[in-house]
Formats: structure tokens, C-alpha cells, sequence
């Protein structure tokens, strides 16, 4: 399968940013000024948020202006891409139970889990065509952003060398057996009240995680509250690992 650019901008920063395809997978890769072969870093907003989501692409233009290509997508059902009516269905009796105060873990179980199963095939075929290009220099490759989605890929995927985890706190729970397996140095990220993810569920995930390398940073406020700080110190977490 190839992957085709479709569209390219050079942004006030000196990155490059292009939109491509690759089969029905539509993506965009962030690529530093320097022309030399850089390292890889998977992007993923949680759930399927759409890969234009604003807060996605600052923290790829940050990480690619410290000297990384990166690369996010929108996988099947996310993003602009469509959804069945399944679900829907699903996100919609999510929506109801939260308004209602009910419980959800079952339904975020029935919603979760599928993305993930979806999500990580065309994640890895995304990967294969990345690695082929001539400005990506290294098989060691990191990734950042949707917990779930991580643990899959980082057990799944050797070529995986180090992963940094936003929220976490509602993981499938394939996905915490998974998080025993889990071998490459981790950092992981929790704001402390999020709403939307349990603090003691996220901090089980954390001691479950096999690695022998894992930094917990936790930070007061909600699910969208995470200080720019830790984006600077993610790059940081990068260049120890895979430069």
C-alpha cells in the first residue's frame, strides 16, 4: 500500500506539514526544518479524536520543531471518517449515562475496545510506509498521547522503543492485562481531578506496567489541563531514548 502526500504548508516554525493517504487512512506528518534523517513519534489523540484536534497538532509541532518527524491519523470511525451506525448508537448511550450520572464502564468497554482492536492494525501499516521515507532515519520509534491504543501498539510493535501516556485511567481491560507486558521505558502522565478518568484506576495502571523505566508526573486540574510543561519535558523523554 502506498502512501501518497496530498498537500503541504512550511509553518511559521521552519516544520514541514503534509497531509497524506494511504489507502482510506488519512494522516498528516510533521517533519523538522533540518533536511537530515530524524526519529519517529506516533501521535494519537484518546478515542478517536480527529487528528486536527488543536491540542494534537501543537504538541506535534512542538515535538517535530525539537527535532522529530511526526505522524498521527485518523483510524477507522474517527475523526471525519465514518462511523456505523453501531457506533453511533454507542457514543450516544455514553453521552445519556454521563448526563444521567449512571454507570458507564460497560459502555466505555463496548466503545473503547473495538477502536482499539481497529485502530492498531492501521496504526502498524502507517508505521511500515513511514519507515520508508527517506527523512525518517530511525527503526527506534516513540509514541505519545491515547493510553488504550498504547499498550497495544507497544507490545505488539518491537520497532516501539519508548511511549508517553496522557490520562489513562479508563483502559479496556484487554488493555491492562496488556499493560504486564509492557517492557520500554514510559511516562505517564495524570491530571489529578480529570473527570473523566479515575485517579486510582490510573494509578493502578501505572503500578501495573511492567517496565523497569516508568515516571509517573501527576498535575492538579482536569482532562484538558495538562501544562504545557509537560510537552516541553515529553521532548525531553524523546531525545533520552531515541536519539
Amino acid at each position: 500500500m502506498a502512501l501518497h502526500f496530498t498537500s503541504e504548508q512550511r509553518l511559521d516554525d521552519g516544520v514541514l506539514e503534509r497531509a497524506f493517504t494511504l489507502g482510506e487512512i488519512p494522516g498528516t506528518l510533521w517533519t523538522p526544518a533540518s533536511a537530515a534523517p530524524v526519529p519517529l513519534v506516533l501521535m494519537a489523540h484518546n478515542n478517536g479524536l480527529p487528528k486536527s484536534d488543536p491540542r494534537l497538532i501543537a504538541r506535534a509541532r512542538h515535538t517535530a520543531a525539537a527535532g522529530y518527524a511526526v505522524a498521527t491519523i485518523d483510524a477507522a470511525g474517527c475523526g471525519d471518517r465514518p462511523r456505523s451506525a453501531a457506533d453511533e448508537q454507542v457514543r450516544a448511550d455514553l453521552r445519556r449515562a454521563m448526563r444521567a450520572g449512571e454507570p458507564v464502564d460497560e459502555i466505555f468497554e463496548s466503545l473503547v475496545g473495538p477502536l482499539v482492536e481497529h485502530a492498531a492494525p492501521e496504526w502498524r501499516t502507517t508505521l511500515d510506509a513511514l519507515l520508508a521515507l527517506p527523512e525518517v532515519g530511525s527503526v527506534s520509534v516513540g509514541y505519545s498521547g491515547w493510553t488504550a491504543l498504547g499498550i497495544r501498539l507497544a507490545v505488539l510493535e518491537p520497532r516501539i522503543a519508548a511511549v508517553g501516556f496522557f490520562a489513562g485511567g479508563f483502559v479496556p481491560r484487554a488493555q491492562r492485562d496488556e499493560a504486564r507486558q509492557l517492557t520500554v521505558p514510559l511516562l505517564f502522565l495524570l491530571q489529578w481531578d480529570d473527570e473523566g478518568n479515575p485517579r486510582q484506576r490510573a494509578l493502578d495502571l501505572f503500578d501495573a506496567f511492567a517496565t523497569e523505566e516508568k515516571t509517573l508526573h501527576a498535575n492538579l486540574g482536569g482532562h484538558v489541563g495538562t501544562p504545557w510543561f509537560e510537552v516541553e519535558d515529553g521532548a525531553r523523554f524523546f531525545d533520552r531514548h531515541l536519539k
